[in-house]
């Protein structure tokens, strides 16, 4: 491989964003096709692909046959609230191939005993997100149903495109945290990303269930990055 393509796609690792290193098995040549590129035709469509599932292989387009070898930074869960339903949320998680990572300044609630093996803050989402900010690879489910906790990290998601952002809560509860972010200088647009109340439909009523329920819904949204995209520039 070239040495600079190479670098590049070492910084793209770094910086937690997703690559793909295209060869044309024709000639040999390589290329670094990065999350958002645009590239038309077969190809752009199977580089879509690629980047949602994460699954490098060789494909033929144009003609030609390509190796798409898929470089993308493993998906991270940030639960923000040590509660019940992050208890249940974390080893489904990880079985899932989600890194989880808990955020809660109670140090009540953040406790090793709660979330053995699990990456655990027990500061305010402010002061870790300073250190380990979000990313488009990162999803963010807000439980704590504490204004003061949840809503700089929704507001600090919703600026940085995350993949997924859930906020736990009533229609009326979210309805008084749309007040609140408005005020913060979120739009009505980005608020609108916000799936409130968290989880898909299944009828939950135990923290386990709802567990079930929000990862459905974060595998779902992970999954479909892209797609809203792509379906518009076909109805175009």
């Amino acid at each position: 491989m070239d040495p600079n393509l190479l670098k590049k796609l070492n910084a793209e690792r770094q910086a937690r964003r997703a690559a793909i290193l295209v060869t044309d098995l024709g000639d040999g040549r390589d290329r670094l096709v990065r999350e958002g590129d645009a590239v038309s035709g077969e190809l752009g469509a199977a580089l879509q692909k690629v980047f949602r599932s994460g699954k490098s292989g060789t494909i033929e387009a144009e003609g030609r046959n390509f190796f798409l070898n898929a470089h993308l930074p493993p998906p991270r869960l940030v639960a923000i609230g040590a509660v019940h339903i992050s208890q249940a949320l974390a080893p489904m998680a990880r079985i899932a191939g989600f890194d989880i990572e808990i955020i809660d300044p109670r140090t009540a609630f953040a406790t090793e005993a709660r979330f053995p093996d699990v990456p655990l803050f027990a500061e305010w989402p402010e002061d870790v997100l300073k250190r380990r900010p979000f990313d488009a690879y990162t999803g963010v489910a807000a439980l704590t149903h504490d204004p003061k906790i949840d809503d700089f990290a929704l507001k600090s998601a919703l600026k940085t495109g995350c993949f997924y952002i859930g906020a736990l809560g009533s229609r009326k509860t979210h309805a008084k945290r749309v007040e609140r972010l408005t005020a913060m200088g979120v739009t009505a647009e980005e608020i609108g990303r916000i799936h409130s109340p968290i989880g898909i439909n299944i009828s939950a009523a135990s923290p386990a269930e709802i567990a079930v329920a929000v990862l459905a819904e974060i595998i779902a949204a992970f999954r479909s990055r892209g797609m809203a995209a792509e379906t518009t520039e076909k109805a175009a």
